[in-house]
């Protein structure tokens, strides 16, 4: 358990091992600088734009509203999924948030074809989004360069490792370099 899970407590459980931080302790922590990147701003922007959206569709169609759900869940992620890369730190963490940003973002897009196939009155609002994410799209590109391939572990799924790095690589942090498995079994 990190220093930010256990600050974010009332109480010290008494398995967090680094005790209750002070107030001076948290400020100086800034665990909520992320609040501040554009990226995340802009997804902040982009979930009220489609509340807005979502708030003019029809209540008793039960279609439209499900495609609105998903859109709801969609454009929270935007900004969720920042922070949560953010705190995460590793590359293959990372790299997990922004592939289900760039999925969410690419959903929000289509889902607007759904809303209007189910009678959405209001399509002149789509442009506007479909500019808000194209503008995201930019950020996310610039974010997620500035990456740190080399914070890493290795992901044995095979999806999220650096470059040069595989799912059946050894970790040096795993145990011995021989190709064992670090425990003493004699």
């Amino acid at each position: 358990m990190s220093k930010r899970s256990c600050a974010a407590l009332s109480v010290t459980p008494k398995w967090c091992i680094f005790g209750p931080l002070s107030n001076a302790a948290m400020e100086d922590d800034n665990r909520d600088a992320y609040k501040q990147m554009p990226i995340y701003r802009k997804g902040r922007e982009i979930a009220e734009l489609v509340e807005a959206i979502l708030d003019l569709a029809d209540k008793d169609n039960e279609h439209m509203q499900s495609v609105c759900g998903m859109m709801y869940v969609d454009a929270h992620n935007l900004s969720v999924k920042v922070a949560g890369a953010e705190a995460a730190d590793l590359y293959d963490l990372r790299m997990e948030n922004a592939a289900i940003i760039r999925r969410s973002a690419r959903d929000l897009i289509v889902q607007t074809h759904g809303l209007s196939m189910f009678g959405y009155s209001h399509p002149d609002y789509f442009p506007l989004l479909r500019e808000a994410v194209e503008e995201y799209r930019l950020l996310f590109i610039e974010w997620v360069a500035s990456f740190d391939q080399w914070n890493y572990i290795i992901d044995r799924w095979g999806l999220f490792n650096p470059p040069g790095v595989g799912p059946h690589d050894i970790d040096p942090d795993d145990g011995p370099l021989d190709g064992g498995d670090g425990w003493d079994t004699d």
